[in-house]
């Protein structure tokens, strides 16, 4: 179950791979047996990754540019099929960080449209892409990188409504191609990069923290977050047989701790049957809601 060629044979698409989560992400495939197309938008960094691939033994292409423009997602794709004759595995982890104190009050359209672009916008071109190719093979696994930032904890705008956009595509599409054999699920990752590093970085999360928004325990994870080495065996896990029935699932990477957000499901705060009742008032609205 564990074997060094878990996914011999498999051909996976990495984007964002040149760097941080992604190519430890394409490393860990390529060493578990997977051939591997990366891509990145620094030729250097996305060369310099598939020379490393390639000398460790594993077979390895790429694809430059941002993902997020359809051109760069069908090369991608069609260099993974015309290289390798298939493909198994998507792997999105392409991403851009909020601008510094990026907030609702200072953030302009255009670095707004950016971030959705670049986060949901990508995976939704790459998936588009990839999942007729699946379906039609009967199997295949999508891992798309959400973000605990959904939440609204970390601030923001474009970031966490990009990753919450990730997490409600991804289950959309795992919902649809389950009857065709593909599987589909997230990983929100938490891993030191150079996104989650530097000065910038840590006043901004020390900031949250001043502002009420991180609590002391969050912060300081967030400051000593664990190589990207320690996220890479949940999405290679996810790409493999043994997850075989693991499917619409929101998962949780940081260091040693794995976690799973469970789907939401609405707690009942009142009931009457329209058919013989009255609208709530605002005055009952708010004894169930704010009272």
């Amino acid at each position: 179950m564990s074997g060094d060629r878990l996914l011999a044979g498999r051909a996976a698409v990495v984007v964002g791979g040149s760097r941080g989560i992604g190519r430890a992400v394409a490393e860990l495939l390529c060493g578990l047996g997977a051939s591997v197309v990366i891509n990145g938008r620094d030729p250097d960094a996305v060369q310099q990754t598939v020379d490393a691939l390639t000398t460790s033994g594993g077979q390895a292409g790429a694809v430059t540019g941002s993902a997020n423009d359809e051109r760069v997602a069908a090369a991608l794709i069609e260099e993974c099929t015309n290289t390798f004759g298939r493909l198994d595995i998507l792997v999105n982890c392409a991403g851009i960080a909020e601008p510094p104190r990026s907030s609702i009050l200072r953030i302009s359209p255009q670095e707004f449209d950016l971030l959705i672009g670049s986060h949901l916008g990508t995976v939704f071109h790459t998936c588009r892409l990839a999942a007729p190719l699946m379906a039609a093979q009967g199997n295949g696994a999508i891992i798309n990188t959400g973000s605990s930032a959904f939440l609204g904890d970390y601030g923001g705008t474009g970031y966490p409504a990009g990753k919450g956009a990730v997490n409600a595509l991804t289950m959309a599409i795992a919902a649809e191609l389950k009857a065709d054999g593909v599987r589909a699920n997230v990983v929100c990752p938490g891993a030191r990069t150079r996104l989650s590093t530097g000065p910038e970085y840590e006043q901004h999360i020390a900031n949250l923290h001043r502002r009420g928004l991180l609590d002391e325990l969050t912060m300081r994870a967030s400051l000593d977050a664990a190589p990207a080495e320690f996220v890479a065996p949940v999405y290679a896990y996810l790409a493999s047989d043994v997850a075989r029935d693991v499917t619409g699932q929101i998962l949780v990477a940081a260091g040693g701790f794995v976690g799973r957000y469970d789907r939401p499901t609405p707690t009942l705060l009142g009931y009457r049957d329209h058919h013989d009742s009255d609208p709530w008032s605002v005055a009952e609205l708010h004894a169930m809601i704010g009272g």
